[in-house]
This record gives structure tokens, C-alpha cells and sequence, in this order.
């Protein structure tokens, strides 16, 4: 198997964009994905992309994502920002994609940053016995599933410990997304994130996405607020109700080159 890539950032995850609307081939096996995700080898990822043909003939594409780990899941915000970028070369500043989780409108900004539209949240509080403790989170689907933690300094936060306690324990059996969030005021938060089947990484679409409307449903947060993680700053936007979520961030072309399985 031969296929070509674009290793991008977006917001300091690393994203490989394999674009496969021609050819349509089969993504690699878990394992092959794996040792291509792995830094001693070449080209070393967060997030796979997998570009395929759209489902519905209003899209100009459909995407599979994959984690570094070979595990496959439903949605990528830095990532789908990532793929609106290359797509919007022959597409045009406005489209849709079709995702695991459903269409992805997306808007290719005159800055060089991307806005997706992340899709309708579901929101619940809870809570949760991890490493002892009895934890208030709430609980946030995006189209994939984020547990957030309000904190009082990322910096401190025990993210190696709890995000994987929390990640795989019993009451999610599909294991989910953890987020430990700092609210400085009311348009500023910081946000760190542990990802299911990666770890902790430099910055997660999603989670930006869940940490906001948990803020939000909480009564903390306005309508648009800057998401500052390690790996960047990533706006977040809500009005509430039935609306949809905005995500907007950069979305930088790396490097590219051939891959052969």
C-alpha cells in the first residue's frame, strides 16, 4: 500500500490528512497505524485523517479519524479544520463534510484560520469516585464523549493520575475524553486534556468544544470564549439551546511526503 499525506498542526496536535477521494483505498490495520504514529518513525502523529469520497452527494468529502494508538472514534475538531484546509483549495471557502458524527459545515477564514461547526452538544453534571475522591463533572458529548473537571490551576492539575482513571473507568465502557478546566473570567479559560487512546495532548477540538458548554451550562462562561492550551488558543462559540457549537483555530501545513506499507 502506497498513499501520500500532509502532516499539519492545528493548535499543536499533529495531523496526517490522507486524501482518498479518487481511490477510495482502505485505511491502514490498527498496527500499521500505530507504528506509523509512533515519533522514531516516520511521519508520527496525534490524529490519522482518513480522506474518503462524500456519502452525500451535497459534501465535497467524508473523513474517518483514527488516534495514534490504531483506535478509530468519532470526531476531530483540530483535525476536521485540518482537512477543510486542503479541501478548501478546489472547494471553496464554504462546504460541508460528512463525519462519523455527522455533517461538518466548515468556513476557511481571509486570516488562515478555520471554523467548523462541531454539531448540537448533550450536557449532564454527575458525579464520579476516581483515585478516592468523589468528583463533580459534567459530562459532554460533542459527537464523541468528554468528561469535564472544573480546577483551580491546570498547571496542578493531577491530569497523569485521574485522566486515565477517568478515561477507562467502569461507568464508560467506550472510555472517554477528560478535561481539566481553569476559568479565569468569563471569556478566557485554560484547558488541558487528557485524550482516550492517547494520553495528554497539546490540544483537543472537541474537548475545547465540551470544556465551553459545560462552562456555559454552568452559568461561568459567555457565548464566545478564547480556549488557551498548551498547544495554542482555540475559540469556542455557543449561544445555547438547540444552536450549534463553532470551533475556530489555525490549521498549518507541516510537511508532506509518501508513505509504502
Amino acid at each position: 500500500m502506497q498513499f501520500g499525506y500532509l502532516k499539519m498542526k492545528g493548535a499543536g496536535n499533529r495531523i496526517l490528512v490522507v486524501d482518498q477521494r479518487i481511490t477510495d483505498l482502505a485505511p491502514p490495520t490498527e498496527e500499521q497505524i500505530k507504528n506509523l504514529g509512533r515519533d522514531a518513525r516516520a511521519p508520527g502523529f496525534d490524529q490519522l485523517m482518513w480522506v474518503r469520497p462524500a456519502q452525500n452527494p451535497a459534501s465535497a468529502a467524508s473523513y474517518r479519524v483514527f488516534n495514534n494508538d490504531g483506535s478509530e472514534v468519532e470526531q476531530c475538531g483540530n483535525g476536521v479544520r485540518c482537512v477543510a484546509r486542503v479541501l478548501s483549495v478546489d472547494s471553496g471557502r464554504e462546504f460541508t463534510l460528512d463525519s462519523p458524527a455527522g455533517p461538518v459545515a466548515v468556513r476557511t477564514l481571509e486570516d488562515g484560520r478555520v471554523s467548523v461547526d462541531m454539531g448540537r452538544p448533550e450536557f449532564v453534571t454527575s458525579t464520579l469516585e476516581a483515585d478516592g475522591q468523589i468528583l463533580d463533572v459534567s459530562l459532554v458529548s460533542m459527537g464523541n464523549p468528554h468528561c469535564v473537571l472544573l480546577v483551580d490551576d491546570v498547571a496542578s492539575a493531577d491530569v497523569s493520575t485521574l485522566g486515565p482513571l477517568i478515561e477507562r473507568h467502569e461507568r464508560f465502557p467506550g472510555r472517554i475524553n477528560v478535561g481539566f478546566m481553569h476559568i479565569r473570567d468569563r471569556e478566557n479559560v485554560d484547558l488541558r486534556v487528557h485524550e482516550r487512546g492517547v494520553g495528554e495532548t497539546l490540544a483537543c477540538g472537541t474537548g475545547a468544544c465540551a470544556a465551553v458548554v459545560a462552562g456555559q451550562e454552568l452559568g461561568l462562561l459567555d457565548e464566545t470564549v478564547n480556549v488557551l492550551l498548551p498547544g495554542g488558543k482555540l475559540v469556542v462559540s455557543w449561544r445555547g439551546g438547540g444552536d450549534t457549537v463553532w470551533l475556530t483555530g489555525d490549521a498549518e501545513i507541516l510537511s508532506e511526503g509518501i508513505i509504502d506499507l
